[in-house]
């Protein structure tokens, strides 16, 4: 894969488009495919679009458009062209023999702003495995790299004299990827002993999901800082695609013994490049263990509802479709002058909705009264009456229910929890008025 140069000045580049008819959300692809290309410290200079019945299998866009491609390259002097949708490897190796500059498509520019973005070990190896995956079937597009290989028989690195540096190629790639999965898997196990330390825990899971750059971890931020707890526990928060890649889970203590463990994740984007899910399905898995979602949607967006159907899909694909879910429709003071949405509706709560701005700090006492109304909504606070020969129950208890009061008599021990409903029914017997 080309790696695309970070330097101080912007690379120019041209974004290329082919609308198939009936195809609705053509102009909103492309305006994505720009902000992504901005994303990635490059300046687009011109857009081409092509209009067809069907899309060319060999150039996905037609050869008087490559041409028309090509004098724009050397007059405008782009150093990338950007293809809306993915390339098969191919068209891209026969667009890079037609055009004098770098050609990449959605998912490799996707790829580049993850590999970017990463910050920790899992992250980088994360998107280090999406990339040779994404990479290893367009190996055939390296051109020179076909040439033979000699050496004596018996090395590794010329196993077969005069095999093809691109089958030495594949096999490294094979052989990193296979490496990079045992070592992925390893840190999954300890993500999963974390994750199952946290369920044992009786404070509910709410998780953030949403379009990238909806507002979630400004959200979290205002939360901790609502609560008045400590600035090392807050995230970066930009207004950029993709600011945050790694899962981060904290603790939110409103005060009133109704905390919750909240989770930020990686945010979603259309044609999410199914190599990087696969990835980061680990990750992501944070999603499908929650109690709550917090889905996030910047309501000022002009495709906010596009946004927000993108998110649904993908949260079906991820198995947490079925979750509770919150609605927490941002960044509504950008939009408070439209008539429809006049500033004394913020915040503004419909059903499972809540319309409010994080950035400016309107809402956020009212969405942390519906995510303990609607996180809490299956526990209960009850008293327990438990005898000194129960000591297990008592110890269950104090793990998996919130013990408000206790005290010690004669008999047994008193117990003010805030537990499940399941419990609750489980140790009915116990239970005093």
């Amino acid at each position: 894969m080309t790696q695309i140069q970070n330097e101080e000045r912007k690379s120019k580049v041209i974004l290329v488009g082919v609308k198939e008819q009936g195809d609705i959300e053509f102009d909103y692809s492309m305006e994505e495919l720009k902000s992504l290309s901005q994303a990635c410290d490059m300046e687009p200079v011109a857009r081409i679009d092509q209009n067809v019945s069907e899309r060319n299998q060999t150039f996905y866009v037609g050869k008087g458009k490559v041409e028309e491609i090509g004098e724009r390259v050397k007059s405008l002097e782009a150093e990338y062209i950007i293809f809306q949708n993915s390339l098969s490897p191919s068209q891209l190796r026969n667009l890079q023999k037609e055009i004098p500059a770098v050609v990449l498509d959605r998912t490799s520019l996707i790829l580049e702003i993850f590999k970017r973005r990463a910050k920790t070990r899992e992250a980088k190896m994360q998107v280090e495995m999406a990339e040779l995956q994404y990479m290893l079937p367009r190996l055939s597009g390296i051109g020179a790299s076909l040439s033979r290989q000699g050496g004596a028989s018996g090395s590794l690195s010329s196993k077969g004299a005069g095999e093809k540096k691109l089958e030495l190629d594949r096999r490294k790639i094979e052989k990193r990827i296979g490496e990079l999965r045992r070592t992925l898997e390893e840190i999954d196990k300890d993500r999963n002993t974390q994750r199952k330390r946290r369920n044992t825990s009786s404070l509910p899971k709410v998780a953030l999901v949403g379009y990238t750059n909806g507002g979630k971890s400004t959200i979290m931020n205002k939360m901790l800082a609502f609560c008045s707890q400590k600035e090392e526990k807050m995230v970066m928060a930009k207004d950029m695609l993709f600011a945050t890649l790694d899962t981060t889970v904290r603790k939110i203590c409103p005060g009133d013994n109704k905390d919750f463990l909240l989770s930020d994740t990686v945010g979603f984007v259309s044609a999410l490049p199914h190599h990087l899910i696969k990835a980061f399905r680990s990750t992501l898995d944070e999603v499908r263990y929650a109690d709550l979602l917090l889905h996030v949607v910047d309501f000022s967006h002009v495709h906010y509802k596009e946004q927000m159907k993108v998110t649904k899909k993908t949260l079906e694909e991820l198995g947490a479709g079925m979750i509770p879910t919150i609605y927490v429709m941002n960044k509504g003071d950008k939009v408070v002058n439209k008539e429809t949405f006049p500033e004394e509706t913020i915040p503004k709560i419909v059903g499972n909705k809540i319309y409010m701005s994080a950035k400016e700090e309107k809402g956020m006492e009212q969405l942390l009264q519906m995510i303990q109304e609607k996180a809490y909504a299956s526990y209960r606070d009850t008293c327990f009456f438990i005898p000194y020969s129960c000591g297990g129950l008592v110890s269950y208890l104090n793990e998996n229910a919130q013990v408000t009061y206790q005290e010690y008599v004669n008999q047994g021990i008193k117990m003010e929890v805030r537990c499940h409903e399941k419990d609750y029914r489980k140790y009915r017997e116990y239970v005093v008025k």
